[in-house]
């Protein structure tokens, strides 16, 4: 993921942060804020929240005998904290192709940072940027100070999520639904993978984030949604009077369960839909393509 994905980052800070980079591994988020004093405060915070900084002097972990990420020279960013990794569906776990921020290209090479073992987390990373951009005057600015925990608890698979939002646009940790797939079941709310071997003209529930509205004026007052789960995508038709019924529900709600009957047509599949509800999945700021 490029740097352009982190929100607020300005283009020089960006930039310069690359050009440090290149020129030796960063030993610890305070050797970062020193070499690229082109970084603010809310740059180097929001970095930190959403995992950026998490590797830095830390080497980088293995991932099934390959390393999950290998930063070239190119800008890239993520979030993997070590808690995430047990929560890894099983297409992230077998395609592993995004990769912390300053990973590698960063922090590649030996380093005095005490956490090598890779348990750093958001948190210490927020911790350790508000000691690093406090001016420690010149007799002690220049020493070396590596990265230590901090007393703070790991972020929750919901902070971590909303902070990923909020910091990035998206996440590339589990999905939202992945963390509420048992209550999914509960509900009786069918993944999207799962609907290519369900009868024709069966009546079921799917549910996912909105990712896309859409209400073409030759279709007669129809809307189309997506909902996006762990598994893909599931596509409903709403009727007009079933829109004219839930319109705010369905324009402003992030995550919908969709109740009607299955149609799969030459394997084109979409749920005609005679009920709608909000799904509480997360706070995060998830966003979707509408009406285009």
């Amino acid at each position: 993921m490029g740097l352009k994905y982190a929100r607020g980052l300005r283009e020089p800070a960006g930039q310069a942060l690359v050009r440090e980079r290149s020129l030796g591994a960063f030993s610890s988020i305070h050797d970062l804020a020193r070499r690229v004093s082109e970084l603010r405060k809310d740059e180097l915070t929001t970095l930190a929240e959403i995992g950026a900084l998490n590797e830095i002097g830390n080497p980088p972990r293995r991932h099934g005998g390959t390393e999950k990420s290998i930063v070239k020279n190119s800008d890239l960013i993520g979030n993997s904290d070590q808690e995430d990794a047990s929560n890894l569906s099983g297409f992230e776990k077998t395609n592993p192709s995004v990769s912390p921020c300053l990973r590698g290209g960063i922090s590649a090479g030996t380093s005095s940072n005490v956490l090598g073992d890779g348990s750093f987390h958001r948190r210490d990373a927020l911790w350790q940027v508000e000691r690093a951009v406090r001016w420690s005057g010149p007799l002690l600015d220049e020493l070396p100070e590596p990265d230590a925990k901090s007393p703070l608890h790991t972020m929750t698979h919901e902070e971590r999520l909303v902070a990923d939002f909020h910091g990035t646009g998206l996440t590339i940790g589990p999905h939202p639904m992945q963390y509420r797939r048992a209550e999914m079941k509960k509900l009786g709310i069918y993944r999207a993978s799962d609907l290519a071997h369900v009868p024709n003209g069966r009546r079921l529930r799917i549910g996912g984030c909105v990712i896309a509205r859409q209400r073409p004026g030759t279709a007669k007052g129809m809307m189309f949604i997506s909902l996006e789960d762990e598994t893909g995508i599931a596509n409903a038709i709403i009727a007009p009077d079933l829109l004219q019924k839930n319109r705010v529900l369905l324009i402003s709600e992030r995550f919908l369960m969709v109740e009607g009957i299955l149609q799969n047509q030459d394997n084109v599949i979409h749920i005609r839909a005679e009920r709608v509800a909000p799904l509480r999945v997360t706070q995060a700021e998830t966003a979707s393509h509408d009406f285009h």
